[in-house]
């Protein structure tokens, strides 16, 4: 369990969703379960807060798995004796966040790329001038 929740720490939902699908592992079936019932919540939340909430912003910020208890079970062995099994659970946790997207309005984007370009061949035109 813990193999696959590292593989999806930090990463976005959707991202993650794709990972877990696609998983040989057996433990990402049930961690898949987790996480879509983490993004039912987070749309519910928002919801009874009336805020609205993108679902492709979300991302993973916390995610552990702790041991669980363990169920005690008894196999007969040989010569009458029990040995014991230890059928053990775990418990998933993860906590979703929504990532802040920096919008720059579209009046600002022409001028900072216009800008960037014409530092840019300022910068090579002088180191070119400096290695004659």
């Amino acid at each position: 369990m813990r193999l696959v929740i590292d593989q999806i720490r930090g990463k976005d939902v959707n991202e993650a969703l794709g990972l877990l699908r696609f998983s040989k592992k057996h433990a990402a079936k049930q961690i898949e379960k987790v996480l879509n019932s983490a993004v039912a919540n987070a749309e519910f939340k928002s919801r009874n807060e009336s805020e609205s909430i993108d679902v492709d912003t979300l991302y993973i910020k916390h995610a552990i798995v702790n041991e669980g208890p363990a169920l005690r079970r008894f196999m007969p062995a040989a010569q009458g004796r029990a040995t014991p099994i230890r059928k053990r659970t775990s418990h998933v946790e993860i906590v979703l966040d929504a990532r802040e997207v920096a919008r720059v309005p579209r009046s600002t984007r022409g001028s900072e790329r216009s800008t960037k370009r014409a530092s840019a061949t300022k910068q090579a035109s002088s180191s070119k001038g400096s290695k004659a």
